[in-house]
């Protein structure tokens, strides 16, 4: 495979256990894992390194607000970004919170929470982000969980900080807004024995304050990044300082590999969580090469005229926001008028043949690119020459669409928290690698692992399994629960749970899940069968299917109804006919939905759980169909294959 050297044979297996595929690492990694720069031990020393070799550099920038609407970017460089970390590190010293304490971050993505975060990699606190969407219920579970004991939030995030106490005031003494305060929220938080200071009331307390700082160590955790907690309580994921470099190392490598340049002229936006892994690891790797990080203003409609005016040269994105583009795009060309459609065709079919006869993305249609395609470059600011995908898989015929006209690089990539974000990642004017998540970064290697109960084995054509990873961007564990480490972190491979599958050319193909839980377009995760155990509670539901895929941003279902309770309902709104005309009656199934709907508020199931489109089923679904296992499970793939043509027209019913 040409961008895969084998590292390890693989091993059928002995004793139950499944067979191995060969283990792989990067073409880019044959002598050697890539490795970060002598002496950089540690995050903070990443970002000392970037404020002393780029310090009037831009680095964190925001846009100004003018008479109620957004105007220009108003910029920090790193030195005055370096200045303000400092003082808030004191100020933190000051307190008595030091190296290993815990420090929530809660709110969305803005300046105060990369310097928040620099302060704690500054004294050696363990970050632990709270994601911007979590209920009180999360977020009081992970600061009791990580013992919190400062947390920096949004001001609009106070209100649900304080919604925690009692029981999180065990543990969590001081509370920074990045705003204001409100008397009465001072009030709440004194009363349970809090402390609780204004943005710039708190830097004042780290004036004229010094305090020496910590010794850090490769090995130090440096973060808790709290999963989403789909199929429970979430999961605190240790990452060290090493999992953190060795990422930023892979990406550059990667990069240079693909006659990519990053250095401190690139400009990021700033809008994926950072209480994700993607986007923090990718930021991390801007900081380091002394490049501006543009924060949106946390309105999805208005980011593309966020873009317009940073104008970045690197975008990350989920599907659903290139799916967005596309959509945009897509009705655009259908209003143009004949001649101009006509002549978007010719350029587009023109540069898309070129690219798939070997030509680099930026020499395959230069002529078309000033004349057709300029429009859309200029739509996402003119300067943009990579867009990464990741959180969950693009469809093919999108990210063809945008390789051809965005004018910039567009490839896939693959990551776990547990593996400090970017992980895999497709390579620029390999068109081989359309909707693949590319190779390796030359940190890792990656093998996989036979499920034979899903017909995937590692020694077939093509090799198919469970992807397993070894290396530098690994994690140390789940905080507090070695039992779920173990189940994961085996021989020091972890187990993804994905099912992949190796192309001819190395690129890795992400084709099926493990276990019942899938991704959706936005990057959700979904626990199906927990849902459906929630639905069944449901009088007028004997039996239920939940189906999504990552391909799409919302859920459908087969239900098998309770016959009783549907014929009672029809009875009492005038409807007739017998039970399978009741099925397919369509106020039967909008009746059906909007009990789906109330039952899902009353047990506060997320909005990405709530199931938006039904068939009725009246046949239960049955053994003799191959539709459940002997002891009544349900069978998913031949569910998926009997009723394809019904989850195709569910989900077309709802475009």
């Amino acid at each position: 495979m040409k961008y895969l050297v084998q590292s390890k044979e693989g091993s059928e297996g002995l004793n139950g256990a499944p067979s191995v595929g060969p283990s792989y690492r990067s073409v880019f990694a044959k002598d050697g894992y890539a490795t970060p720069i002598p002496g950089i031990g540690s995050c903070w020393d990443a970002f000392k390194y970037a404020v002393e070799k780029y310090p009037n550099n831009r680095m964190l920038g925001r846009r100004e607000i003018v008479t109620g609407k957004p105007g220009e970017y108003v910029w920090q460089t790193y030195k005055e970004v370096y200045d303000i970390v400092m003082k808030l590190a004191s100020a933190i010293r000051s307190l008595g919170i030091g190296k290993g304490d815990r420090c929530g971050i809660y709110g969305a993505n803005c300046p105060e929470w990369i310097m928040s975060l620099e302060a704690c990699n500054a004294h050696g606190l363990c970050c632990v982000p709270l994601y911007d969407t979590l209920g009180a219920s999360a977020v009081e579970f992970i600061i009791c969980h990580a013992e919190v004991r400062i947390a920096f939030a949004d001001e609009r995030k106070i209100a649900e900080l304080l919604k925690t106490f009692p029981a999180s005031a065990k543990f969590l003494k001081v509370i920074v807004s990045f705003g204001n305060v409100t008397p009465e929220q001072r009030e709440e938080a004194e009363k349970n024995g809090l402390e609780i200071y204004q943005w710039n009331d708190f830097l004042l307390l780290g004036q004229d304050k010094h305090y020496d700082l910590p010794v850090k160590e490769k090995k130090d955790i440096c973060t808790i990044m709290y999963t989403s907690g789909s199929t429970g309580e979430p999961k605190g994921v240790m990452i060290s300082n090493q999992n953190i470099l060795s990422m930023i190392a892979g990406m550059i490598q990667m990069l240079q590999s693909s006659n990519l340049s990053l250095d401190d002229t690139d400009v990021y936006i700033s809008y994926l969580p950072l209480a994700h892994m993607l986007d923090r690891g990718l930021e991390e790797l801007f900081i380091f090469n002394g490049a501006s990080i543009g924060f949106w203003r946390g309105d999805v409609k208005g980011l593309i005229d966020d873009m317009g005016m940073l104008k970045p040269t690197y975008f990350c994105a989920v599907p659903r926001v290139l799916e967005r583009i596309y959509e945009g795009l897509q009705a655009k060309i259908s209003a143009a008028g004949f001649l101009t459609k006509a002549l978007f065709n010719v350029a587009y079919n023109f540069k898309k043949g070129n690219m798939f006869w070997g030509s680099k993305q930026e020499e395959a249609g230069f002529v078309f690119d000033k004349l057709v395609f300029s429009m859309v470059k200029r739509m996402l600011g003119g300067r943009v020459k990579m867009i990464w995908s990741g959180g969950a898989p693009l469809a093919k015929n999108i990210e063809e669409f945008l390789r051809v006209v965005s004018c910039a690089h567009v490839c896939q990539g693959y990551g776990l928290t547990e593996t400090s974000g970017p992980t895999l990642v497709a390579l620029a004017n390999e068109i081989s690698m359309l909707s693949t998540v590319g190779p390796p970064l030359p940190v890792i290697d990656v093998r996989l692992e036979s499920v034979p109960e899903m017909g995937y084995i590692a020694f077939d054509n093509p090799p198919r399994g469970e992807v397993c990873i070894r290396g530098d961007t690994v994690f140390a564990g789940y905080y507090k629960r070695e039992d779920l480490t173990n189940e994961v972190l085996i021989d020091g491979w972890f187990h993804t749970g994905d099912i992949g599958e190796w192309q001819p050319d190395g690129a890795l193909k992400v084709i099926d899940r493990k276990k019942n839980i899938f991704k959706l377009s936005q990057g959700e995760y979904v626990a199906v069968e927990h849902l459906e155990n929630v639905y069944t509670q449901l009088p007028c539901i004997d039996s239920i299917w939940v189906y999504g895929n990552s391909f799409q941003s919302f859920l459908v279902a087969v239900v098998n109804p309770n016959r009783k309770a549907i014929e009672n309902w029809a009875s009492s709104n005038g409807i007739s006919g017998n039970f399978k005309a009741l099925c397919e009656d369509p106020k039967v199934k909008e009746h059906m939905l909007s009990e789906i709907s109330r039952f899902a508020r009353e047990k506060k199931l997320k909005g990405f759980e709530v199931v938006r489109a039904v068939h009725l089923e009246p046949v239960p679904f049955d053994v003799e169909r191959d539709l459940l296992t002997p002891t009544y499970k349900k069978k998913r793939v031949p569910l998926l294959k009997y009723y394809q043509g019904v989850i195709d027209e569910l989900y077309q019913s709802k475009k």
